[in-house]
């Protein structure tokens, strides 16, 4: 564990953290040649030997005196490392985290996370002196003792130390088994976590479902499971501790039943015994602590196994030199892709002019969403290209992406932080003023309006104070703080309110300008006035693409399409006359 320790610790933490380790081995041999010292100090005593006794006494003090200095610098150092080691653990999470792509985040994961940089960290951070001090002494000091031993008596130093390999074997046994069990009570955990955290974000939805609602069971049995896999741990734990408790004493057992023999047969005196006996206790009880202690180890192993996972994950190939992009317009070329099952998209082929506004309509589940994911490139396609100005996305590099295109989709995430610090992060450079000019080309104004404290409001948790109409305004702010020339937009407008409809309608109509804009398109309006429209088969194909007079006068599916939507309206286009 120590390794992989200093493998994600900072030069500085390794530093403290290996010097770290030195104190603590150097207490326990100190220790251990402390008890040693016993063995001719008592003999000395039961003999009468009190000028022995008073040079033996003297060397003992002389060894606590240099354990204490040591276990003072050793407890200093501890506390110091195990802060940078808690700095190191959480840096590289941050930095792991910000290289995964994105796709990895498909899944909700932010229970593991959150586990990894709260509880799991901090417990790692503290473990090599905490526990694994423990541990070294529970071994090193009985070890020290064990050497000593064989100066006064081969015999009964043999006998302790064929006892080892079993302690050791079953020492094992309670670590993996402990492991195991921690592992799957972390997954546990963070399952309940993610049901907990979803079940507070849609709270609203779900008092309008009454009681026993599928949340309420979700929760329940991610809760249970985590209580079973707790039990699990401490079932295993109790049981393998009591194993371990019972080799100790077996190994003492040996000693005093070897050591009463070897006295009443006359080849060692009594005092040498007892002196021997008192050894023999204190070569046993530190092995017994340690054992109880193995659990905390095992604990510690599966977050370092869960940072493990996370560096493990392949992320998006990167080019040695970003390509040059001609222009912002948009290729598919051939490309099949699906969400590790059946094919979403199929050898699919389409342009998107630059600078002009395309939109994406088709049936629901065509893939309307995935090709706004793979432009932006939260995923690379399985087979064929999509490609920027005539680069494509793996040559000109997730970075060049990041900066070329700005996503606006349906679940529009918002920090608890105020309107206008939430538009900022779009371009953390610009002025105040320019960013709320942004904000109220997007008609973010109309919302500080309403709210108490105006730009300076606070949005709540995930932007819980906003509507989802006003959520998606402030995102589409951020997209045009950030001026990127590739702009995708999500526009679930299907459940909006009239106000918000317009709004964003209008922010559609901002963000043209100049910009190559995609639009997953709901609204009558966007859609008829796009300059070019690309209509999925909804099997991973494409049934028809061209301009909005040209899809209609075909009389194909488009136009079906476009029928449908306007009698599920009752939308009327005026009579120009």
């Amino acid at each position: 564990m120590i390794r992989r320790l200093l493998h994600y610790s900072s030069q500085t933490a390794r530093r403290m953290l290996v010097t770290e380790l030195v104190c603590i081995v150097a207490t326990a041999v100190l220790q251990g040649v402390a008890f040693v010292m016993l063995v001719p100090l008592l003999r000395a005593l039961f003999l009468g030997d009190t000028g022995a006794a008073a040079t033996w006494l003297l060397a003992i003090v002389a060894v606590a005196v240099a354990y204490a200095i040591t276990f003072w610098f050793a407890s200093q150092i501890g506390m110091r490392a195990s802060t940078e080691v808690l700095t190191s653990l959480l840096e590289r999470l941050g930095d792991r985290l910000v290289e995964l792509p994105i796709a990895w985040f498909g899944t909700d994961r932010s229970g593991l996370v959150a586990d990894i940089a709260t509880r799991g960290a901090m417990f790692v951070s503290s473990t090599p002196y905490t526990i694994v001090r423990l541990i070294l002494t529970g071994f090193i000091t009985p070890a020290t003792v064990l050497l000593g031993m064989l100066f006064f008596d081969w015999r009964l130093a043999a006998a302790m130390a064929a006892t080892v390999p079993v302690m050791w074997i079953v020492f094992r046994w309670l670590s993996r088994g402990m492991e195991r069990d921690s592992d799957e009570h972390v997954v546990a955990i963070g399952e309940a976590s993610n049901r907990v955290i979803e079940f507070a974000r849609v709270q609203p939805a779900l008092r309008t479902a009454g009681d026993d609602s599928v949340a309420d069971r979700l929760v329940e049995d991610a809760l249970q499971r985590q209580h079973r896999a707790y039990r699990g741990l401490l079932v295993t734990g109790g049981a393998g501790i009591a194993t371990f408790a019972g080799c100790v004493q077996l190994a003492l057992t040996v000693v005093i039943v070897l050591g009463a023999y070897l006295s009443i047969g006359g080849s060692l005196d009594p005092a040498t015994l007892i002196a021997l006996l008192v050894l023999g206790v204190r070569f046993t009880e530190p092995i017994s602590e340690s054992g109880a202690l193995s659990g905390g180890v095992s604990v510690a192993k599966t977050t370092l196994n869960n940072l493990d996972d996370l560096y493990a994950v392949t992320p998006l190939s990167e080019p040695d030199e970003p390509g040059a992009p001609a222009d912002r317009g948009i290729v598919f070329d051939e490309v099949t892709f699906g969400y590790g099952g059946a094919s979403v998209l199929e050898h699919l082929s389409f342009e998107i002019p630059s600078g002009r506004m395309t939109a994406i309509v088709g049936p629901s589940g065509s893939g309307k969403t995935t090709i706004t994911r793979l432009i932006a490139r939260f995923y690379d396609a399985e087979a064929g290209t999509v490609s920027i100005g005539g680069v494509p996305l793996p040559q000109l590099g997730t970075a060049a992406v990041e900066a070329a295109v700005a996503p606006v989709f349906q679940d529009v995430y918002l920090f608890d932080d105020t309107i206008l610090n939430n538009v900022w992060i779009g371009n953390p450079e610009l002025s105040r003023d320019e960013v709320i000019a942004a904000a109220t080309s997007a008609r973010v104004d109309e919302i500080a309006e309403r709210l108490p404290g105006g730009w300076d409001a606070r949005v709540g948790e995930g932007g819980s104070n906003l509507s989802g109409g006003e959520r998606q305004r402030v995102s589409i702010a951020r997209a045009l703080l950030k001026d990127a020339p590739i702009v995708l937009l999500d526009e679930a407008t299907a459940a909006l309110d009239i106000g918000n409809e317009i709004a964003i309608g209008e922010a559609i109509d901002a963000i043209r300008a100049e910009r190559t804009l995609v639009v997953v398109a709901h609204r009558l309006q966007t859609i008829m006035t796009a300059d070019r429209i690309i209509m999925l088969d909804g099997e991973g194909g494409i049934a028809e693409q061209g301009t909005h007079p040209e899809l209609l006068s075909a009389a194909g599916p488009y136009a079906r399409y476009w029928r449908d939507r306007v009698g599920a309206t009752g939308w009327r286009i005026a009579d120009g006359g």
